[in-house]
């Protein structure tokens, strides 16, 4: 049996493999903390997208729910390591030259 080492890894791919997704942690990471209107506004993504990939970042620690009653905030996560690479990489890469 060949076992694909690749599996159940945090590979880059799954998580710029979506535009949407990329568009949210751009916000984010811009903004460092939204409501879900917000990035709905700023994405200009629906309601169910932008919670599915919200779900996924949170999953995956790059973001974090705060939670005021009824209002849900997201905050981009700099203490971790890997979104701050993120956001470095972002800033880079839209750069002007």
């Amino acid at each position: 049996m060949i076992v694909n080492r690749f599996e159940n890894k945090n590979l880059i791919e799954d998580l710029l493999g979506s535009r949407a997704r990329v568009k949210i942690l751009k916000s984010l990471a811009i903004n460092e903390e939204l409501t879900i209107s917000l990035i709905i506004s700023k994405t200009r993504l629906n309601y169910s997208c932008v919670l599915r990939h919200l779900n996924y970042l949170k999953m995956k620690n790059l973001i974090q729910e705060k939670n005021f009653g009824r209002i849900k905030i997201f905050r981009y996560k700099l203490e971790n390591m890997k979104a701050r690479s993120f956001k470095n990489f972002m800033e880079i890469w839209e750069d002007d030259f």
